[in-house]
């Protein structure tokens, strides 16, 4: 069953179609990665579903309702929610203070959040236990701009799950990282994701990384999808190959 389908969408820069009329499916429960090389336009069209960019043409459908015209936060509250490759986290908080934060956020709540934070005992409860299954609970009161590359990496899909989306986004939840750290983080994430019921769509460079954590890959090429199909097919497509695995070129 699809839960996200975006028909024809485009996105234009000038004279360069970033993403040039491409039909793109999530189906629900799975774990999707997206894959490509530099400028192939994964991050734009990502961008275009979780309306950080408007589309120029095209449509974008997910749970059966037209979402192309909506706010960054109407899709939010429809279930969209999306981590960054560049972690966006108040660094000026704890841990805990940016988890909770998140969640006044989705509850509507627009007092402060010290003046909140001592007097919301459910929020309390929800942020430790997000950070809990994060395996962050010990770093609850650090500030966030204390944090290792990869504590910030996964506080900042904790943020992201904080939202209970029905669909997210994790743009290179890997980069930057040490090699040691990347299957700890990626064991984590997608056992959160797959616990609950989660659809998960990452952008990945890490081929090691794809083809171990996903249930199918789609890969981009100059704004258009060049291909689409489990790890094993990816692997024996002789067009990815050549494009994109066989150059290393997938970031």
């Amino acid at each position: 069953m699809s839960l996200l389908e975006t028909t024809a969408i485009t996105k234009t820069f000038g004279a360069n179609r970033a993403v040039d009329a491409v039909d793109f499916t999530v189906r629900a429960g799975e774990l999707l990665a997206l894959i490509g090389s530099n400028g192939a336009g994964k991050t734009t069209l990502v961008n275009l579903i979780s309306g950080l960019l408007r589309a120029d043409e095209g449509t974008i459908r997910f749970s059966g309702k037209d979402i192309t015209r909506q706010t960054v936060n109407q899709r939010i509250r429809a279930g969209i929610a999306r981590s960054f490759q560049l972690v966006n986290l108040f660094d000026h908080l704890s841990a805990f203070d940016n988890v909770a934060l998140t969640i006044f956020a989705r509850q509507g709540k627009t007092r402060s959040l010290t003046t909140l934070a001592g007097r919301d005992q459910a929020v309390a409860d929800e942020s430790m236990s997000i950070l809990k299954e994060f395996g962050l609970a010990p770093k609850a009161p650090t500030l966030a701009g204390g944090l290792s590359q990869g504590e910030r990496k996964l506080l900042d899909v904790a943020i992201a799950y904080a939202l209970r989306p029905t669909l997210l986004f994790l743009d290179e939840p890997t980069s930057g990282v040490s090699t040691r750290e990347k299957a700890p983080i990626m064991d984590v994430v997608t056992s959160i994701v797959r616990s609950g019921n989660i659809t998960a769509v990452v952008i990945e460079h890490d081929m090691d990384i794809v083809f171990r954590y996903s249930d199918r890959i789609v890969a981009m090429h100059q704004g258009a999808i060049l291909a689409d199909g489990t790890p094993d097919e990816i692997r024996r497509n002789e067009q990815v190959t050549t494009t994109l695995i066989g150059t290393g070129e997938t970031a």
